[in-house]
């Protein structure tokens, strides 16, 4: 943080510590990347060093070219992903049963195997939470192809769920919801 106080016509700077390490390591890094214009000492002998040396220096050596980096290829390389043969992408539409119009706001659970637990050897099981639009539709990103378990829950509706056997690459659910039935 910088902060400035004015004393008689001069502006003084007071600078926290965090902030004047930061610009002196951005300074020290910008000075090691750049050539030097000082040669380098011709030699390191404690001779050459007094200046008493018997034999003549040798002569300074052109500096090596640093090698330069590549740059980047203006198109990067498309990855050649194998299409995921085990996935599949889901659209769940919720209508109403009786009026065939869509429920919007339903809460949409989908749950699927993921595979064993370690320690008790159970099937562990992953859930994806969604939530219906407007239409009355929500799309799946990705699900495993084979058996899920699909749940609606909407307020003022009755739950529904059911297993779902997944082997396209992309499918369509149409769920109907039902009233709840009337308690007197």
């Amino acid at each position: 943080m910088v902060q400035g106080t004015h004393l008689n016509g001069f502006t003084l700077y007071r600078i926290s510590l965090g902030t004047l390490l930061a610009v002196f390591a951005a300074c020290s890094s910008v000075a090691a990347q750049q050539p030097s214009d000082n040669p380098p000492p011709q030699s390191s002998s404690p001779a050459a060093q007094t200046g008493h040396s018997e034999q003549p220096a040798e002569p300074a050596q052109p500096a090596k070219p640093v090698p330069t980096p590549k740059p980047a290829d203006p198109q990067p390389k498309k990855e050649t992903k194998p299409d995921d043969a085990d996935e599949s992408k889901l659209r769940v539409s919720v209508v109403a049963a009786d009026t065939g119009k869509p429920v919007a706001n339903a809460s949409v659970y989908i749950r699927f195997p993921e595979g064993k637990t370690f320690f008790t050897h159970k099937d562990k099981e992953a859930e994806m939470n969604f939530k219906t639009n407007q239409d009355g539709s929500v799309k799946v990103p990705s699900v495993p192809r084979g058996k899920i378990l699909v749940q609606i829950v909407a307020p003022g509706w009755h739950t529904y769920g059911k297993w779902y056997d997944i082997e396209k690459e992309e499918e369509e659910i149409n769920i109907r919801l039902d009233k709840p039935p009337r308690w007197y």
